[in-house]
């Protein structure tokens, strides 16, 4: 009924399903070849598409078990009966669960989140088991193609075409545990993607998601509208805008970085104060005092996030043509930070997105230094950015096209994300690739080391933006579609 496909590290794992009655068949995967039972793939990992290919070819079974970890992975009997119980019951093309974290001697719940349209995300965490329906990866393999010979892109591949036309279903029970070698904080793993040593990894997964795009009708061709031309008059040209609560010790340093700038054009400061309590607001009223470009903004409600804190800023009567992001606990990094970013904006762009340096509160440069997005394409970088879980800083955008499409949502993460998708289904989005900023990284910053539980619903939520994104951008296509169907019919009747 099972085959298990498993890398050859895995022997204590092996040695227990090799005596479960339903399994049919173990195929291990590994550079050298195992002389114990079962059969040999040999292969670098479970991730390259050739190997997992062959497995694939080799399963008889109506199901395939997946062990993509090389953690020291735990099971029972009962918890993968379980598993293929509710496989069998609702015909998903994929089930996983949730399992424990084993650190020395305690056992810590990783639960994992509910897959949707929009977990596209190459990181999504299936936890080390993931079952696979044969007949739907039979039926996603031959309608969409076999998996490409890819390094790191295999499983990928195989559950973004399984997705298509099957559910993958997240069984919120611990079926399973892991010795975990993994013990970065989700502040330094974030950083993964941007990383120059797996740009070739990064590459490879964006040709796989991009084809994906493609198969779902939701990829975008480089085609952009123009910002629409607007009548608002607008008291400056940019404005730098601050969302800020309780950040006393810090505030000080951004707004002198402000200040310290030296544009051609006239410019101000919107520092929103969402009701700090520290004596925050004392800070920015001296700044205000002494310099006129300050402005401190305390908004009437009492409920906002950082998103509802910037829609305060930008549809304020005070706000400029460009709004320009500095968090509360950064720096520019020089005095022509500004008139940088509102050159690039002046080509014509509705945003734009520079290069940071990750710093200590020292201003020290730390790991993993410049954190530019060279990833970024400008004819693939609004389909890539689906991918992934950021696009950069500091941000900048027309406030007119802000305004135009409603503004920020109102929450304290991934509102940022939530905008540059949106506007990127209209606009091309410019890029600078030099460091512009200094990113401080410390232990209060909102993505610095998560509990589970808070990681996941960060994820959830950009997986949430994706699948909202996606089903408009299938709109899109399928309204070029009908208009292009429209108009030739119609050039057929003259």
């Amino acid at each position: 009924m099972l085959t298990v496909c498993l890398p050859s590290s895995q022997k204590l794992l092996k040695e227990f399903l090799s005596h479960l009655q339903f399994v049919e068949k173990i195929i291990t995967v590994g550079e050298q070849e195992d002389s114990s039972t079962g059969e040999f793939v040999e292969g670098r990992s479970l991730f390259d598409g050739s190997t997992l290919q062959q497995c694939i070819e080799r399963t008889t079974t109506p199901y395939l078990l997946l062990v993509l970890s090389q953690d020291q992975i735990s099971t029972s009997a009962h918890a993968l009966t379980r598993m293929l119980d509710v496989a069998s019951d609702i015909r998903a093309g994929i089930v996983y669960g949730d399992y424990h974290d084993v650190i020395g001697s305690n056992w810590i719940e990783h639960p994992c989140n509910d897959y949707q349209d929009g977990s596209v995300r190459d990181t999504f965490d299936f936890g080390p088991f993931t079952l696979v329906r044969m007949e739907a990866a039979h039926g996603a393999l031959r309608k969409y193609g076999a998996i490409p010979p890819t390094r790191w892109a295999g499983f990928y591949d195989l559950r973004l075409k399984i997705s298509i036309d099957h559910a993958i279903f997240h069984l919120q029970e611990f079926l399973s545990s892991k010795t975990k070698r993994e013990n970065r904080t989700s502040g330094e793993r974030q950083f993964d993607y941007v990383d120059p040593s797996n740009s070739a990894v990064q590459k490879e997964m964006e040709e796989i998601f991009t084809d994906h795009l493609k198969r779902i009708g939701a990829y975008l061709p480089p085609v952009f509208q123009e910002p629409l031309r607007t009548d608002e008059q607008f008291p400056v040209k940019a404005s730098v805008v601050i969302p800020v609560r309780n950040r006393k010790n810090v505030i000080a340093d951004a707004l002198e970085s402000v200040v310290s700038q030296i544009p051609t054009f006239p410019f101000n400061c919107l520092v929103v104060d969402n009701h700090s309590t520290d004596g925050t607001g004392e800070v920015i009223e001296r700044f205000a005092e002494k310099s006129p470009i300050v402005h401190h903004i305390i908004p009437e409600r009492t409920n906002l996030g950082i998103g509802g804190c910037w829609n305060e800023a930008i549809f304020s009567p005070l706000c400029g043509a460009f709004a320009v992001q500095l968090d509360s606990d950064d720096l520019y990094a020089s005095p022509n930070t500004l008139q940088r970013i509102v050159d690039e904006l002046e080509l014509g762009y509705a945003m734009v997105i520079g290069a940071y340096t990750v710093v200590n509160k020292n201003l020290q440069p730390i790991p993993p230094g410049i954190v530019n997005h060279n990833e970024w394409t400008p004819e693939n970088g609004r389909n890539n950015a689906l991918r992934i879980n950021g696009l950069g800083a500091p941000r900048a955008f027309r406030t007119s096209c802000l305004r135009q499409i409603g503004g920020f949502p109102n929450v304290s993460y991934g509102e940022d994300y939530a905008v540059a998708l949106r506007i990127s289904r209209q606009y091309q989005i410019g890029r600078i690739f030099d460091s512009l900023y200094l990113c401080r990284r410390w232990e209060g910053n909102s993505d610095a080391a998560l509990p589970i539980e808070l990681e996941n619903k960060h994820n959830a939520y950009k997986d949430q933006l994706r699948t909202i994104e996606l089903a408009a951008r299938k709109e899109v296509i399928r309204q070029q579609f009908d208009d292009k169907k429209s108009n030739k019919a119609e050039n057929a009747l003259h």
